[in-house]
């Protein structure tokens, strides 16, 4: 239950009046900040995440099994903080905002994390030699909306100043939609081999699908913001 809900029932007939004159400087919402630690938390390992996938650049195809290993072990950490939210939720009786939001952006920051993971995994499992030209770029794209998603976590205490982190996360996927459609059409256009072109286009897919994740996650945060202001 929220502030909102409890002051509604208050105001109620049939409830007995209260005495409202609260002294100065007392203050009537939650100081528990735990959930917004959570949060940063958890956008901080999609950062982590995605300087990890640059590494897929720079290693040997022999030593990229360990960069799938570690972006496992932050995909186990991503999702016991999403656990850690789930049960903060619905164990707390005030909430800084909706239930619903909180379940929704905690769930959404961690299928940001399963589609790079999962789309990372594709490459050794592959056992791809030469990395697709243009996933380089892809990697930059997905790093940006991590970082941008990690600074705006913070600000959902105030509610405050999220504005621009929703319009450069909107400019960001259109940017990799865009990429996304060049590729694709490349590996159509230029392979003739019809295995590669599938296992290339998984790939390329899937970190589409991560950089569309992290849209959602900010869509989600836009409705909360107009919820609340």
């Amino acid at each position: 239950m929220r502030w909102s809900d409890l002051d509604a029932v208050a105001s109620s007939p049939d409830q007995p009046s209260i005495d409202r004159s609260i002294p100065v400087g007392f203050r009537l919402t939650p100081q528990d900040t735990s959930f917004f630690t959570l949060f940063t938390s958890s956008a901080q390992l999609l950062v982590e995440a995605t300087r990890e996938l640059t590494r897929f650049l720079e290693v040997e195809p022999s030593q990229r099994q360990q960069v799938a290993d570690r972006l496992k072990d932050l995909e186990h950490a991503a999702d016991d903080a999403t656990h850690e939210l789930i049960n903060k939720v619905n164990s707390s009786f005030i909430t800084p905002f909706d239930r619903e939001d909180i379940h929704n952006l905690a769930a959404s920051l961690d299928d940001c994390m399963d589609y790079i993971e999962e789309t990372a995994d594709l490459i050794v499992l592959y056992r791809m030699g030469e990395i697709p030209e243009g996933l380089a770029e892809q990697f930059e794209i997905l790093a940006r909306m991590a970082e941008v998603t990690a600074e705006a976590m913070p600000r959902l205490r105030s509610m405050k100043d999220l504005k621009s982190y929703w319009i450069e996360i909107n400019r960001l996927e259109n940017q990799a939609d865009s990429l996304h459609r060049k590729m694709v059409a490349a590996l159509f256009n230029n392979s003739p081999d019809p295995v590669n072109v599938i296992k290339v286009k998984a790939i390329v897919d899937g970190f589409e699908n991560a950089a569309d994740a992290f849209e959602k996650v900010a869509h989600v945060v836009e409705g909360i913001a107009v919820k609340e202001s």
